[in-house]
């Protein structure tokens, strides 16, 4: 499968090394400098891994891997000088798939790369699929019974959570913590209203079957 990555890097030194190692690998990359200008190609053009440094010109690599996440579960890795543990724990949880601290070889990076996209496919390929629902991460889409549902961003990382895991019983916090990790003033009532509105989305397509059981005090599951 041929993969198109997107370097977001303003060090020439750098992304030129980068850029080289990948072509080595058989893998063409697109590099910008800012991370305005990737955000734009990243509209304008599909890509398969997203690489990002921490401190661009303009604007954090986090707050763009920020910006992509509301578009895609593109998978990514961060590149940083910075060797702070709390760096990479606000990195991997915005949703990075990896951390990268400077100075680094172009090949660890690559191999990196490659092996999370393995990871990536090998996912696509088997566990997306649970019963009648079918997760597509990179679009951001579900199918149910084989039709696509119209879900917003949170129902799409809810209903993910449950796929992913079926007959496991979350509770409205652990589901908080997972979906609405970086939202504000988010309460436990919110997660009671998006599974009403999930399961209404659901019974739209099959009114016999009910798929998301509620466990009166612990939480909630998707029945497998």
């Amino acid at each position: 499968m041929s993969h198109h990555i997107l370097i977001i890097e303003d060090e020439p030194a750098i992304s030129e090394t980068l850029i080289y190692a990948f072509k080595e690998a058989g893998i063409p990359t697109t590099h910008k400098l800012l991370g305005s200008d990737a955000m734009v190609q990243i509209k304008q053009q599909s890509f398969d891994f997203v690489i990002l440094d921490v401190d661009l010109p303009d604007m954090t690599g986090f707050d763009v891997c920020k910006l992509i996440r509301t578009e895609s579960n593109i998978p990514n890795l961060f590149l940083t000088a910075r060797n702070h543990e709390i760096d990479r724990i606000v990195g991997l949880g915005i949703g990075a798939d990896d951390y990268v601290t400077k100075p680094f070889t172009p090949r660890e990076v690559a191999a990196n790369v490659k092996a999370i996209l393995r990871r990536t496919e090998l996912k696509q390929n088997t566990s997306h699929k649970n019963n009648q629902f079918m997760v597509d991460d990179l679009a951001n889409r579900i199918q149910y019974r084989g039709q696509l549902l119209d879900l917003t961003h949170y129902e799409f990382l809810l209903l993910k959570t449950l796929v992913h895991q079926p007959q496991r019983v979350f509770s409205r916090n652990q589901l908080m913590d997972i979906v609405w990790m970086n939202a504000e003033n988010t309460l436990e009532r919110t997660v009671d209203a998006q599974i009403k509105a999930l399961r209404a989305k659901l019974r739209a397509v099959d009114m016999q079957t009910e798929a998301i059981i509620t466990h009166r005090g612990m939480g909630y599951s998707l029945q497998a």
